[in-house]
Parts: C-alpha cells; sequence; structure tokens
C-alpha cells in the first residue's frame, strides 16, 4: 500500500508549506474573520458576483435613484415642507399645472432648443479637434495633446462662465481686439444675449464631446484609411463612407451626454443669458427660492423636464445609433 504522501517512481512527496508573510495586508487575509466572512464570499461565484455589484449598485441607489425618488414623493404631495397644523395629500395638481397654463411651455421649449443647437455646434466644433488629436498628433505625443485640453476644464463651472464674461463683455478682449485692428468704433453687445448663451454653454461643455469622440476615432485602423487613399478615395470620400460611420457610437454618447448636461444647466443661462433667455431650470428654481409651499410644483417640473430629455436622447439613439445595427 503506497502512502499518500509518497509517490511511486519519484519519492517522498512532502507537504508544501504554508507561506508566512509580514504585511498588514496578508495579516489581514490569513486571519480567522476574513477566512469566515469576506473571504468565504469571495470563494463563490454569487459571492463574487454580489461583491462586485454591491458598491456600484449602493452607489445608484444612495446617488440617484433615492434623490429621484424623494423628488417624486414631494411632486406628488399637496404642500412640503409640511407645517405644523396643514395636512399634506397625494394629488396630481402639480403636474396639471404645467399642462393648464401655457406660460410654462416656452422655457422648456427655449431650453430644448437651446440643448440642441449648443449641441450640434459642439460637435462641429470638437470633432475636427478629436480627429486632429487621434489620427495627426503622434501616438507618444497625444496624452500630453489631451492633458493640454483638459487644463481648463479643472477650473469650476463659475469660473469658466466668468472667463467668457471678461472675453465678450464690451471691454472685454473681443470687442478690445476689435478695435484695436480698427473693424470697429464702439463696442458689440455680445454679452447678455443668446449668442453669450451658446457660446459659453459650448465651452463649458465640449469636454463631455471631446473624450468619447476621441476613444471612437482613435480605434479606427489607420490602415484601413490608407488603403481607401491608394484606391483613389479623397479625403471627403474616406470621411462619408469610414471615419463617420466608424465614429457613430462616440457620437452618439458624446451628443446624449452634451444634450442631457445642456438641458439642466443652471448657473450659466443666469450669468451669461438675458432677459429673453430664461429657461427651464430657471423656472424650476423660482418654485423652491420663491415661496416655501411650491416646492411640490417645482419637484413635478422637475421630472417633467427629466422625463421628456430622457424621451429626447432615447430617440435620438434610436434614430442615430440604430442605423448601424439595421446596416449589418
Amino acid at each position: 500500500m503506497v502512502s499518500s504522501n509518497t509517490t511511486a517512481g519519484y519519492g517522498t512527496v512532502r507537504d508544501a508549506p504554508v507561506p508566512k508573510y509580514s504585511t498588514g495586508i496578508a495579516k489581514v487575509v490569513n486571519s480567522a474573520l476574513y477566512r469566515h466572512t469576506l473571504g468565504a464570499a469571495v470563494e463563490s461565484r454569487i459571492g463574487r458576483i454580489i461583491l462586485l455589484a454591491g458598491v456600484p449598485m449602493i452607489w445608484l441607489i444612495m446617488l440617484h435613484v433615492g434623490p429621484i425618488y424623494q423628488m417624486l414623493k414631494i411632486s406628488l404631495l399637496s404642500h412640503y415642507p409640511v407645517q405644523s397644523g396643514v395636512e399634506s395629500r397625494f394629488t396630481l395638481d402639480n403636474y396639471a399645472i404645467f399642462f393648464r397654463e401655457a406660460i410654462y411651455f416656452t422655457p422648456l421649449i427655449k431650453s430644448f432648443i437651446f440643448a440642441t443647437v449648443a449641441t450640434a455646434a459642439t460637435l462641429v466644433v470638437v470633432y475636427p479637434v478629436a480627429y486632429y488629436v487621434a489620427k495627426i498628433v503622434r501616438p507618444e505625443g497625444r496624452s500630453k495633446a489631451l492633458l493640454l485640453l483638459l487644463v481648463p476644464f479643472w477650473a469650476g463651472e463659475l469660473i469658466r462662465t466668468f472667463s467668457v464674461i471678461m472675453l465678450l463683455a464690451n471691454r472685454g478682449a473681443v470687442n478690445v481686439l476689435l478695435r484695436d485692428i480698427g473693424l470697429i468704433d464702439r463696442p458689440i453687445p455680445m454679452l447678455y444675449t443668446s449668442f453669450s448663451l451658446g457660446f459659453g454653454l459650448v465651452y463649458l461643455i465640449c469636454l463631455y464631446m471631446l473624450l468619447p469622440l476621441y476613444s471612437a476615432i482613435e480605434k479606427i485602423p489607420s490602415p484601413l484609411l490608407d488603403a481607401a487613399a491608394d484606391l483613389g478615395a479623397g479625403p471627403f470620400t474616406r470621411f462619408r463612407r469610414i471615419i463617420l460611420p466608424l465614429s457613430r457610437d462616440g457620437i452618439v454618447s458624446g451628443c446624449c451626454l452634451v444634450f442631457l448636461t445642456c438641458i439642466g444647466v443652471f448657473a450659466t443661462p443666469m450669468l451669461l443669458g438675458g432677459p429673453n433667455t430664461v429657461l427651464f431650470p430657471e423656472t424650476i428654481s423660482g418654485f423652491f427660492h420663491g415661496a416655501s409651499d411650491k416646492w411640490p410644483v417645482g419637484a413635478a417640473f422637475a421630472l417633467i423636464m427629466l422625463v421628456t430629455a430622457l424621451v429626447a436622447a432615447a430617440i435620438f439613439m434610436r434614430l442615430v445609433g440604430g442605423r448601424k445595427r439595421r446596416a449589418i
């Protein structure tokens, strides 16, 4: 009978000694508490799935789903905050106010128009930049180029908004330059107009368009473009038949991010827009700041804006992003 510690022809096989580590992490891993709790969970497939999905789920519930649920709950109340002696009941009157009074349609439609125009302008402005960084700049210099483009966005939204104000003001850099070169005699009123609001929005949100576009364009094989050029395809043909279709995912992602960001932007329209550029977020803020008993109406309007924006983004993704799937 052969011993369990021997193997025929190879002599005695001894049990390998358990290594002993001196680091703090190793002591925790080798402890009985870890083996019977977290270590036991890691050993099973279901336990690993729960551990990996637990943190993102908690993040989504606490910081995303939770606030939206609270907003929905407030929007269905007749009074909030509830005061002593006042009974609050569930009602849909807060939503009916939006559909009953046509005055609230104008800011919402204007917000959608501004968001759409800003998204299109951002795509036109940022696409050549993303292509230049992804395909023209050498691979070893792309990280530096991206870093230079990202540095201005390290500043806060208010700082960048005030920089736009100093740029477009009557004594700002643009008017001073135009006057010095003799093109104008008096300042051009560019601030507190639709132009200044659009310019500021494009500047503030172009980062959300740059990164998805760069990621999509950088993945396009360069030999594919070289082969198309060898076959006689001109620059416009290569862009229309190769670059644009293969970068469609980046376009869809960037446009959705920019649109959803623009539709809910608050500080920039207040600082750069004029009296004729009142957007829907400003209307919503009025219910929260003007009178405390209007919180349910503001919550209802916020949910209306959220749902309509998500529906518009979903339709855009279906129309633009679905073409590639149907073409395959």
